[in-house]
């Protein structure tokens, strides 16, 4: 764990001082290379690695952008609505792989990210975010942010199967909740 808030340390001083600004809904590609320790038992990368690589890319773009000042600055925060991720072929030890990340839409609370993690052989897996930013113990309206970062779209259309993909979610936990209370 120490790792994760060291390198969002890294990421923040980096975008803060160092790297050049991006729009928010420009795509952010990160190279990386699977190290000795992302990798369970020693030779495929961990499931878990593709979580924290889909954090540090949304990171770099929330303190690369006008989103940090927007958002965190004003003491909003991002947070998860859901998070799922489709694994296609496995990463290998030592092989140079890309996570791409792209906004896929928004609406008046939640915005989709798709995470693309490729190697030179194609796609090794997708992983979808739906989150939003909170703040007094309420999500915010995503308008006002996103247009003063600079954006004059209020909405950018969802994409049908991404919300097909978190649509029973709700109904998922109310379930599970109902059959846990008997």
């Amino acid at each position: 764990m120490i790792y994760y808030w060291l390198h969002l340390i890294y990421l923040y001083i980096g975008a803060r001082f160092f790297w050049s600004k991006v729009d928010i809904t420009s795509n952010q590609v990160n190279h990386r290379r699977v190290s000795l320790f992302d990798c369970d038992a020693l030779k495929y990368m961990a499931n878990s690695r593709y979580f924290y690589y889909m954090d540090f890319i949304r990171f770099e773009k929330l303190f690369r952008s006008k989103l940090y000042e927007n958002s965190f600055k004003k003491g909003m925060y991002p947070v998860f609505g859901a998070q799922k991720i489709i694994y296609k072929k496995p990463l290998k030890r030592w092989t140079a792989f890309t996570v791409t990340l792209m906004l896929e839409g928004w609406d008046e609370k939640w915005y989709y990210h798709k995470h693309i993690f490729s190697n030179k052989n194609g796609i090794c897996a997708i992983g979808y975010t739906k989150a939003a930013f909170w703040k007094n113990h309420k999500l915010q309206d995503l308008a006002p942010i996103f247009k003063n970062c600079g954006m004059t779209e209020t909405e950018k259309k969802i994409p049908s199967e991404i919300v097909h993909l978190f649509e029973n979610d709700q109904q998922l936990l109310k379930h599970k909740i109902k059959n846990n209370s008997k």
